[in-house]
C-alpha cells in the first residue's frame, strides 16, 4: 500500500511550532545578553608594546602616567573618569585639581593603590618595563602606547579610543588631524626645504636627530633636519659643528619651566656667520606642542610649518 504524501508528512501542531520558536529566541537573546554583559564586564586588547591586557570596561577610574595620555583623554571627552595624573601633566587647565602619582621613572605606588583605578594607562617613551610589571602585580591593568612619529599619535588616539570606549570621538579627531597634515604638506610640496636646527638643550647644545619625534615634524613642516642623518636620536654639537652645517633656521624649544629664553635667543645673535642668525630667523617654539605626542602635536607642526615657510601660512590652516 502506498503511503500518501499526507501520511508521510503529518500536519505539524501550530502550538508546538510557536513554543519551539518561542525557546529558540529565548536562547538567543540570552546569548545575546551574555556576550553583552562580558562586553561590558571587561575587555582584553593587545597595547602598543605587544602585551595582552584584560580590564573592566569601560573603565570608571583611570590613571594617566604621562601628559600626553591625559590630554588625549580629556580630548575624547574623559573628566571624572580620570582620577589621577603624574607631576608632568599641565593640560588641560583642570588637570590642576588631579591627584599626582609621581614622575615618569618615580611613582607613588601607596598613592596609586588609594585610588583604586580600574585601569593605568602608561608610555613607553618614559614608564620603565619594571614599572609596569610591578603595577600589574599589585593587580592594576596597565595599558601602554609608545607613539614614535605623528602617524603612531593618530594611532594611539585610536587605540585609546578602544580602551574607554570613545572609539567615535577618537575617529573625529584622527580626521581632523589627519585633513591639517594633509593641508601643511600640500602647501609645502616642491618648495625648497630650509636647513633647520632645533635646539633642545643649551648646556651642552643638544638637538634632535634621526628617528626622534622631532626629526619626523620638521620634514612634514617641509624643512630639512640638519642633524636628521645622525645616529644618536638627541646628538650633542658643539658650535664648530653647527657652524659647519649653517642652519638657515633656529628653533629653540621651551625646554624647561621657567628657562631664560630670551637670553638663548641672545646668544645666537652673536654668531653672524650662521645663516638663520644672519636673516633673522631665529624662532622660540612652545616644546608641548613639539615634543609631546598629544592632539596639540598637529598646532605644533602647523606652527614649525609656519615658520619654515611663512609665505605660505598667512592664515590658519584649515580642515
Amino acid at each position: 500500500m502506498k503511503t500518501s504524501l499526507r501520511e508521510a508528512n503529518p500536519p505539524s501542531n501550530p502550538l508546538r511550532e510557536i513554543a519551539t520558536l518561542s525557546l529558540a529566541m529565548t536562547f538567543l537573546l540570552t546569548s545575546i545578553i551574555g556576550m553583552s554583559a562580558s562586553y561590558a564586564g571587561s575587555l582584553t586588547l593587545k597595547d602598543e608594546v605587544g602585551r595582552e591586557v584584560k580590564f573592566t570596561f569601560p573603565p570608571k577610574r583611570v590613571v594617566s602616567l604621562a601628559p600626553n595620555i591625559t590630554e588625549i583623554l580629556f580630548s575624547l571627552g574623559l573628566d571624572e573618569e580620570v582620577v589621577g595624573i603624574s607631576i608632568h601633566c599641565n593640560y588641560p587647565e583642570k588637570v590642576k585639581s588631579r591627584p599626582r602619582v609621581g614622575s615618569y621613572i618615580s611613582l607613588d605606588f601607596e598613592r596609586i593603590i588609594s585610588l583604586k583605578p580600574d585601569l593605568i594607562i602608561a608610555t613607553g617613551a618614559g614608564n620603565t618595563k619594571e614599572m609596569v610589571e610591578r603595577l600589574e602585580r599589585l593587580g592594576f591593568p596597565t595599558f601602554v602606547i609608545f607613539p614614535k612619529r605623528f602617524d603612531d599619535v593618530l594611532q594611539s588616539i585610536r587605540h585609546l579610543g578602544q580602551v574607554v570606549a570613545k572609539e567615535k570621538e577618537a575617529l573625529f579627531m584622527i580626521e581632523s588631524m589627519n585633513k591639517r597634515k594633509g593641508r601643511i604638506i600640500e602647501l609645502t610640496r616642491g618648495l625648497r626645504r630650509p636647513k633647520v636646527f632645533l635646539q633642545i638643550g643649551e648646556s651642552p647644545i643638544v638637538t634632535v636627530g634621526k628617528g626622534s619625534f622631532a626629526d619626523d615634524l620638521i620634514r612634514l613642516a617641509g624643512g630639512e633636519n640638519v642633524a636628521g642623518n645622525d645616529r644618536e636620536m638627541y646628538p650633542r654639537l658643539g658650535m664648530e659643528e653647527i657652524l659647519k652645517r649653517s642652519p638657515e633656521m633656529i628653533l629653540i624649544s621651551s625646554m624647561k619651566p621657567g628657562g631664560d629664553y630670551e637670553r638663548a635667543l641672545r646668544e645666537w645673535e652673536r654668531w653672524k656667520t650662521i645663516p638663520a642668525v644672519k636673516q633673522g630667523r631665529i624662532h622660540l617654539i612652545d616644546s608641548d606642542l613639539i615634543d609631546r605626542p598629544s592632539p596639540r602635536i598637529i598646532d605644533g607642526l602647523e606652527e614649525m610649518a609656519r615658520f619654515i615657510h611663512p609665505e605660505r601660512f598667512k592664515k590658519p590652516v584649515q580642515n
